[in-house]
């Protein structure tokens, strides 16, 4: 592939269903169906775990949270294993960030030559507390939800300036004689749930869908999912006017997404950059917003697991979509193709595949891999996906199967349907040959108990509390009044 500038914009918790491309008729996204319409969307993408810091390591090395103990908020990125920013500094690459990486601390090697206004995790420590499994005190979730609305934010104007830094970046490097690479990374639509008035505005006054299986009888009444509502606080359900106005506020937060994307991509087209620049739009994941009785990100469920993905530019077909399945993983390679650069040969196969390459051909097998060993579980959740059914593993609990090409809203679990006994039994095996469930959820455990121990034990954990994230030079927030 012939070396060309790469744009790299990533939104943090936007669902794929809630964007014009992807079918939705009420959300105003433009310049990202405009995006799609001159490139190629991804039916079918997923995250690789559905929260930040684990999504984001995945994204930035290619390999799975098993394989480098990128296990939950607790374990942020610090520069190894080796980045797609490493290999192509290597090469001699420019390589730049602007924005959210969710990353240990500035002082570390990451793989950008500069991290213009980088958010990073709490401290460099991130959220410790979830280390805790089972154990983790209850956390007081409702409130940024019944409380969403219009008003002001600092993640909304960290994404005014980021956006603003982005544009003023392509400006500085419009004549660059050599492709160069910039990874610009939106904080929003992820909470707090506050949108601009006039956004919020719009949304408030349509009659918009509500997610499914989102009033208390239809709740799935799986364990780790009343585990899920019982640490976060969702057990006692959420009122209809409190969801629509979620909702609004979402939305509108979607929306702003889209407004600075599209400032960016004019600018970039402004400075007749276009041309030269392939463009990849991402999610770290999505968000439930309510959806079987649960809020915020966290499980395989469509709503958190699926994201946007969306490619344009040289060498990409226009207009395009893609139902061959797709993941944060193969972020790495397609980085790298797209500069002409080649992985570290000593390293171990990663498991992703090049974006251009699925792009330019017809669709193929494939199967998805998550997993997720964070805040709210108590064991390991595996997720096998191949765009016709989703097989979703719990150790020690009872699976899930579904069956997306007859039930896309996920709505019937099939696991213990006669009918479908060879599909788990095969997602069954397809999951063991990639790992050892149980020996991986036990690892997990062991070295989050060892980060709690090095960090002077759970009294002192529990003395920290939970913090949220700050913007830069933004204190800390900490929650110290959880329940058990």
């Amino acid at each position: 592939m012939q070396p060309k500038n790469l744009l790299v914009l990533m939104a943090d918790e936007h669902q794929a269903a809630i964007t014009g491309c992807y079918g939705n008729p009420c959300v105003e996204t433009p310049n990202l169906d405009a995006l799609a319409a001159r490139g190629t969307r991804f039916t079918n993408a997923y995250t690789n775990s559905p929260i930040c810091v684990p999504a984001r390591a995945i994204f930035a090395t290619g390999r799975y949270a098993h394989q480098t103990s990128h296990w939950d908020n607790a374990f942020p990125y610090y520069g190894e294993p080796e980045s797609w920013g490493h290999r192509l500094q290597a090469a001699g690459i420019s390589v730049e960030s602007i924005g959210k990486l969710h990353y240990r601390r500035q002082e570390d090697s990451s793989g950008f030559d500069v991290e213009h206004d980088a958010m990073y995790v709490a401290e460099g420590i991130g959220e410790i507390v979830s280390c805790l499994r089972g154990r983790a005190p209850h956390r007081q979730g409702r409130g940024g939800i019944v409380k969403a609305g219009p008003g002001d934010s600092s993640y909304l104007n960290y994404d005014r300036r980021i956006t603003t830094q982005a544009r003023d970046w392509l400006h500085a490097h419009a004549a660059d004689e050599t492709p160069w690479v910039l990874f610009v990374s939106f904080v929003c639509p992820h909470p707090p749930f506050i949108a601009p008035p006039e956004l919020f505005a719009h949304y408030a006054q349509m009659d918009l869908p509500f997610p499914h299986q989102w009033q208390q009888p239809e709740w799935p009444t799986h364990p780790a999912l009343n585990f899920f509502r019982t640490h976060f606080g969702w057990e006692a359900p959420v009122d209809e006017a409190s969801i629509q106005r979620m909702l609004a506020t979402y939305y509108a937060l979607c929306t702003f997404v889209d407004q600075n994307v599209g400032k960016v991509l004019n600018t970039l087209s402004d400075l007749g950059l276009a041309e030269a620049t392939r463009v990849l739009y991402t999610s770290d994941h999505g968000a439930m917003l309510g959806a079987r009785g649960l809020f915020g990100k966290f499980t395989m469920y469509e709503e958190a697991a699926r994201i946007p993905m969306i490619v344009a530019g040289p060498d990409v077909p226009a207009n395009k979509t893609v139902d061959t399945p797709v993941s944060l993983v193969d972020g790495y390679p397609t980085i790298l193709s797209a500069l002409d650069v080649n992985d570290d040969a000593n390293t171990p196969p990663r498991p992703g595949q090049s974006l251009w390459q699925l792009a330019q051909g017809p669709t193929q097998e494939r199967t998805i891999f998550s997993e997720y060993h964070a805040a709210g579980t108590r064991n390991a959740i595996f997720m096998l996906c191949d765009g016709a059914y989703k097989y979703i593993h719990y150790v020690h609990e009872a699976p899930q199967l579904f069956d997306l090409a007859n039930d896309p809203g996920e709505l019937v679990n099939q696991a213990e349907n006669p009918a479908y006994t060879a599909v788990r039994a095969d997602f069954e095996e397809r999951l063991r040959d990639l790992l050892d469930p149980e020996a991986i959820d036990a690892q997990a455990k062991a070295e989050q108990l060892a980060k709690v121990a090095d960090f002077g034990g759970e009294a002192a954990v529990l003395a920290r509390g939970l913090s949220n994230s700050p913007i830069p030079g933004e204190a800390p927030v900490f929650q110290r009044n959880l329940s058990n």
